[in-house]
């Protein structure tokens, strides 16, 4: 004999109280499909609050076009001594840079760019069209970073979580399911993070934000031999799915940095990745930290994060180490997401945008 009752029935006898499932216990819906074009117009403005000496300033401009990413025009404003649409020597990755001599009362610049994006959907599970690419321009995707390295203990990680893989897409599902399942994002992590791989394998912490987790996914995808790249860019809108931490204020994106990852698949080209933000959803999408990815509100993110994206997100460049031109400072930055600066004084703190003076905001056109 069947006793089983629905709760519908349990309703209608008034058996239990006619009170919505909590929203924390219901799943929901996160699936980009590819779709329509969206324009932006994104602004960033920084004003140097204490100016000393020369003033240098360096902002990252899109520098991607992609069959999910077109940059229509970059235009720049301000009281710069010079200004130009600048590449680091090494990487040709494309910025806005303005110099102000000493002297110039409240240095300010703004830079305002056009640019489309939509989403992406790849099913890797279904057969796929490449065109032929030329080997050399992956090989850059295969080697390691100053912060990603691909031996040592980063081989000896990504070897162990492939064990018994045949397939490079087996291979990539394990590595994208060892990241989640082993790292956590970490709320107080500075700004995005850097991506020190190493000392995170080293040290058993694996916890972090984008730019060290998906760096780890990258460095883990890079030791085994396939191809992949982390996407430095910024959320420009609220989600279009019912995901607060996977979207942004359009009038206010500070800090609404985000990287994101793609790895190459012979089978299928350059495929979308992110699983920061499978971890960032488990971690804060609700009071609750989410632990089990098959959690009803982490299960659509963690199954759809692998092979799509949602468009609501530019990507500046995929480069690492990054040498400012003109810059005084020695060495590189791990990547270049955020506005920089320096004079006199040294270099702006670019984590933080209060006392560094700079403001991101994003619009929508729509006609």
């Amino acid at each position: 004999m069947n006793f089983s009752i629905t709760r519908r029935q349990l309703l209608q006898a008034g058996l239990i109280s006619a009170l919505p499932i909590p929203a924390f216990a219901q799943e929901r819906k996160f699936e980009p499909v590819a779709g329509p074009w969206r324009t932006f117009e994104l602004t960033t403005t920084v004003t140097v609050a204490e100016p000393k000496g020369v003033n240098k300033l360096w902002l990252p401009v899109p520098d991607l076009d992609t069959d999910w990413q077109k940059t229509l025009s970059n235009d720049w404003s301000g009281n710069a001594t010079r200004a130009s649409l600048a590449n680091d020597p090494a990487r040709g990755v494309r910025m806005v840079y303005a110099e102000f001599d000493a002297g110039v009362t409240a240095p300010t610049l703004t830079v305002t760019s056009k640019l489309q994006t939509r989403n992406r959907s790849v099913d890797v599970t279904r057969p796929g069209t490449v065109a032929d690419v030329d080997a050399a321009s992956l090989k850059q995707y295969l080697g390691p970073t100053e912060l990603q390295p691909i031996d040592g203990v980063v081989r000896k990680t990504a070897l162990e979580a492939t064990k018994g893989t045949k397939t490079e897409i087996e291979k990539v599902r394990a590595l994208y399911e060892w990241v989640i399942a082993n790292g956590h994002r970490e709320p107080t992590t500075r700004g995005c993070g850097t991506g020190d791989i190493k000392t995170m394998l080293e040290t058993g912490n694996l916890g972090g934000k984008c730019a060290d987790l998906n760096a780890l996914f990258v460095g883990l995808c890079r030791a085994v031999g396939i191809p992949a790249r982390d996407v430095y860019g910024l959320r420009l809108a609220p989600s279009a799915f019912p995901y607060k931490e996977l979207g942004a204020n359009s009038a206010n994106l500070k800090g609404a940095q985000h990287c994101r990852a793609e790895v190459y698949l012979k089978s299928h080209g350059w495929v979308a990745m992110d699983p920061a933000d499978v971890l960032k959803v488990m971690r804060q999408e609700t009071a609750e930290w989410i632990k089990d990815p098959k959690h009803p509100i982490a299960a659509p993110v963690h199954a759809n994060l692998f092979g799509r994206w949602e468009g609501n997100w530019v990507g500046w460049n995929t480069a690492h180490d990054i040498r400012l031109p003109g810059s005084s400072a020695k060495g590189t930055l791990p990547f270049l997401m955020y506005p920089n600066g320096e004079n006199a004084s040294g270099a702006f703190d670019s984590l933080s945008p209060d006392t560094f003076k700079y403001v991101i905001s994003a619009k929508e056109i729509t006609a």
